[in-house]
């Protein structure tokens, strides 16, 4: 399993911020230190390539992004203040995905330690995402003509609308998202299957719905997952809104990986969101999914 990572460029916020910037580093050195992966499977991520970015985004909005002349309301949505090493680090957040996707066709299995941006549209960020690596990542693998059936498995527990807006077009691309129904975003965007939680949803009724989102995934006999395997609907997330365990989680991530690993199919690890408090609840959650990965796939 080979690894990508871009906490090596750092983008500034301010003091107080809400958003958890310093989990991918933590997650990065936990691998590290627990000789979870080895040191020579770790990669600085690449920026995407500016014609594989526009696949899924337009030219105005990448633009704007790159040159930091984003409307006021749209940096707003997006929740970042802009910055060019905000900028930077999201071409090499989506770079990571890219590169893992390629690894993962020849492996069965990569990951990358961020990613998993699912809200942003073709024209727009919001919700702490700049661009959407999965979208950008399953139209380019088509393009490519690499594989001809994509299936993205989107469980953090916010609804993945950009990557619904996005994909929706293509038949050739199956999007499940299972999420809580009275979570952000406030206005979903169909996927192929979407499967909304009420709130305080607990391990149980969570995986019940898992088991039927992942048969209809198998239904569809895509080459390729992509799984954005987020850690929000942890009880103790501050944005989740579900009463998910560590076990639990660990159960999901079981139950995905598993399946693939029966049906051959390769697997593509993101990390989409996480904020509990502590911040070391979410890497711990974001670990395990490594640990279940290595011990389910196997060393390639």
């Amino acid at each position: 399993m080979h690894i990508f990572y871009s906490d090596h460029c750092e983008f500034p916020l301010p003091p107080g911020h809400r958003f958890p910037a310093e989990k991918y580093r933590l997650l990065r050195e936990a691998l590290l230190q627990q000789d979870i992966i080895p040191p020579a499977r770790f990669h600085p991520a690449e920026p995407i390539p500016l014609d594989l970015l526009a696949l899924a985004h337009t030219p105005a909005y990448i633009q704007a992004v790159l040159e930091g002349t984003l409307p006021s309301q749209i940096e707003r949505q997006i929740g970042l203040p802009w910055s060019p090493e905000l900028a930077q680090r999201s071409l090499l957040s989506v770079g990571g995905t890219w590169q893992a996707a390629q690894h993962a066709l020849r492996d069965g299995l990569s990951g990358n330690l961020a990613g998993g941006t699912h809200h942003a549209l073709a024209d727009q960020g919001m919700g702490f995402c700049v661009f959407n690596d999965a979208a950008v990542t399953a139209i380019a693998l088509l393009e490519h003509g690499w594989v001809h059936r994509i299936a993205v498995v989107d469980l953090d527990v916010h609804q993945g609308n950009g990557t619904a807006a996005i994909l929706g077009p293509y038949s050739q691309i199956f999007t499940l998202s299972l999420h809580g129904e009275k979570n952000y975003p406030f206005r979903k965007v169909p996927s192929t299957l979407d499967i909304g939680l009420p709130d305080h949803c607990d391990d149980a009724t969570y995986l019940a719905a898992l088991d039927e989102g992942i048969k209809a995934v198998l239904n569809f006999r895509p080459q390729i997952v992509l799984y954005l395997a987020g850690a929000d609907p942890l009880a103790a997330d501050r944005l989740g809104r579900l009463d998910l365990t560590l076990e639990g989680l660990a159960q999901r991530d079981r139950m995905v990986l598993d399946a693939c690993s029966a049906h051959n199919i390769p697997v593509v690890l993101v990390m989409a969101g996480g904020y509990a408090q502590p911040i070391e609840l979410t890497v711990e959650a974001h670990l395990q999914t490594y640990v279940l990965a290595q011990n389910i796939v196997g060393m390639a």
